[in-house]
This record gives C-alpha cells, structure tokens and sequence, in this order.
C-alpha cells in the first residue's frame, strides 16, 4: 500500500464511492460531489483521484455488466477496501478530536 495520508479532494471522493456504495462511477460521482459538496470538478479530475486512491489501496474496481442505455458500454465501478475504510475512520476520528479541541471562547 502506498502512502496513507489523504488529501481532501481524496477524503470527499472515498466517502462518495463509500456513500454509492456498489454504484459508484466517474459521473455518478462527479454529480454527487457537485450536488452535496457545491463543488465543480471535471472527470478527468475525478479519473486521476480514483486511479491514485486505488495506487494507495484504498479502492477496487470492477467493470459491470454492459447496457443498452451506455450503447454496450460497460461502466467502471468502485468500492472502497477495508484499508480505505479504516483510513476513513482514522482520518473522520482525528478531525474530531481537532474540532473538540477548540475553546468555546475561539468562535464568539
């Protein structure tokens, strides 16, 4: 597995692929990320993270079956692995721990 540190367009493309679950895909994430997160970002984009999350171990992939609708097109499915699941949960966990250091006095 390569390094372990995400950045944060890595952080919001893992826990899209993980909120698609089995049907996560280049534009299907990239409409969700534009949708949730307000955010532009072209395929490419997208392509080049998916493709450097899968280098680290971070997500599988697999092709689906083709269709009609993508004219026999088969799509490119991603899931994330446990490695990417447990980086997850380290990275959500220190974020907390992050937030829940800050003085009450800091915001006011």
């Amino acid at each position: 597995m390569k390094g372990t540190n995400l950045g944060e367009l890595e952080e919001i493309i893992l826990l899209v692929v993980a909120n698609l679950y089995d049907n996560a895909y280049g534009i299907l994430i990239k409409n969700e990320i534009e949708e949730k997160c307000n955010r532009s970002i072209s395929i490419s984009t997208i392509h080049n993270v998916l493709q450097r999350l899968q280098e680290k171990g971070f997500l599988s992939s697999r092709y689906s079956e083709p269709t009609k609708e993508r004219g026999g097109k088969r799509k490119l499915l991603f899931k994330v692995t446990a490695d990417g699941q447990v980086t997850l949960e380290k990275s959500k966990e220190m974020r907390e721990r992050l937030w829940s250091g800050i003085p009450k006095m800091a915001f006011k």
